[in-house]
């Protein structure tokens, strides 16, 4: 019988995902960077990328103004509100004559907002308009994060507050002392030496690239609702920063060659410039975020969604990973472990992580801290909660969703399955399929001992498989 020939994209996939020899450092490094890529260009592809960024230029549409008019007044009072207008043209650079234009039409609405004689109510719905677009920046940097719990209304004030305050009086101080530094003298006399003023002027053009990546990389290690590491960020700030950069040039070049569409929509090229160009920044902020998150969790390359994959013996491994190191920090006095930590530590995808400690969480068998991030805690006493237990809700628990979520306490009800039909909600139940759970159920318990959590944690010898009746030359119940 032959054997058909496999397919150029079936051999590619053999070959990316095939780990190099230990010793080919490059060709390691230029599998883990192709790896990203291919990563990347999936979720471009899967089209949720840029259903966020469309999503994102309609708030900024409707909250650019407030913003601008709240980051007005706020600059007012440090002096330094001149700046915004030369901001703002440097920021629609590429969209080249039309910049002037549109950011003329922005300073005239600003100026006609006056914050003062708004009234309280008017004041209230110009800042929830503007909170509004944080959330959604939020929303869309959680959903590249695949982190499922949201800042808490607290947190949220407390945090863009801080953004919408002291953002703009950092962006336009430092942009006032960097002109001001290359219009000294000591500065325009370094242009008229040779060499020195060739790097000068070098080093002029690269301070805006370096200030968009710093601002880039600001934006991916804060607004992500979980711990991010400087070196992902910064890793997603510099593609997007060189990425901005670019296309910049590129979008510049095609406005300068688009006197055609001009014609067409006349009065109304403008705005869909401007539009285009909103949507192209967004997407590249976004792609940076994907990035910096790929780097940050390299177990992601090869797909997402994953916990639905997983099998039961995965599942109950990865639990056990989680209670034992739960059990180890909590009872040796160390920091309690955060959702980051058992994600790092286990080397699985996030969402698994967090599916697993739901489970556990709704069973009562561990607590998470008030502290953000939270951290996770024994959530009954470890003394009297066997291993059993903790097997059994894991069993019993459903997979599949974004969020996984437990029937009840484990043991003692019964898992609901999808596409089951009975009177009272859950599947039918026949008696020969209740006495073999049963049997399972009894199997278990008797491998564990009686074994309690506190026991696992703390390291006493293992019972022995044989005197539980079992033995390792038997395969695993599926």
């Amino acid at each position: 019988m032959s054997v058909a020939p496999r397919g150029l994209p079936t051999r590619f996939a053999d070959w990316l995902w095939r780990e190099p020899a230990p010793e080919d450092a490059w060709h390691r490094r230029g599998t883990s960077l192709l790896r990203l890529g291919f990563a990347v260009a999936r979720d471009l592809a899967s089209g949720q990328l840029t259903l966020r960024a469309m999503s994102l230029v309609y708030t900024t549409l409707l909250a650019l103004v407030p913003l601008l008019a709240i980051s007005f007044s706020i600059l007012k009072g440090f002096g330094v509100h001149n700046q915004i207008e030369p901001f703002l043209e440097a920021a629609l650079e590429p969209l080249g004559e039309r910049a002037g234009e549109i950011t003329t039409q922005i300073i005239q609405f600003v100026d006609n907002m006056q914050v003062g004689v708004l009234g309280f109510v008017g004041f209230v719905l110009l800042f929830y308009t503007v909170m509004s677009l944080m959330q959604k920046i939020e929303s869309a940097f959680n959903e590249v994060w695949q982190v499922t719990r949201e800042r808490s209304m607290a947190e949220r004030f407390r945090d863009y507050l801080s953004v919408i305050v002291v953002g703009p009086v950092l962006i336009f101080t430092s942009l006032g002392i960097t002109a001001s530094f290359f219009a000294t003298q000591f500065v325009q006399e370094l242009l008229l030496i040779g060499p020195v003023g060739r790097l000068v002027e070098i080093a002029g053009r690269l301070v805006p690239v370096a200030m968009v990546v710093a601002a880039f990389t600001f934006v991916y290690a804060y607004v992500p609702n979980t711990r991010v590491r400087f070196l992902p960020a910064l890793a997603g700030g510099v593609v997007a920063g060189l990425l901005w950069n670019m296309l910049g040039i590129g979008f510049a070049a095609f406005i300068a060659s688009a006197t055609r569409y001009t014609a067409i929509y006349s009065g109304f090229a403008t705005p869909i410039f401007f539009m285009i160009w909103l949507y192209l920044g967004w997407l590249v902020l976004l792609l940076g975020a994907s990035i910096a998150f790929y780097r940050q969790h390299p177990e992601y390359l090869r797909g997402r969604r994953q916990a639905a994959s997983l099998s039961f013996a995965e599942r109950e491994q990865i639990a056990l990973h989680a209670l034992l190191s739960i059990g180890e920090r909590f009872y040796g006095d160390r920091p309690a472990a955060s959702v980051e930590d058992l994600t790092t530590e286990l080397q699985v995808p996030t969402d698994v992580v967090e599916h697993l400690l739901d489970v556990l969480t709704d069973d009562g068998l561990i607590a998470p801290t008030d502290q953000q991030p939270p951290r996770f805690l024994p959530g009954c006493p470890w003394e009297q909660a066997t291993l059993a237990r903790a097997m059994n809700a894991v069993r019993r628990a459903r997979f599949g969703s974004r969020r996984a979520r437990v029937t009840g306490t484990a043991g003692r009800q019964q898992a609901r399955l999808p596409g089951a039909v009975s009177g009272a909600g859950g599947y039918r139940e026949r008696p020969r399929v209740r006495m073999a759970v049963q049997a399972l159920d009894g199997i278990a318990a008797g491998a564990f001992g009686g074994m309690t959590l506190k026991e696992f944690a703390t390291g006493p010898a293992f019972p022995d498989p044989a005197a539980a009746g079992c033995n390792d030359e038997k395969e695993d119940v599926p």
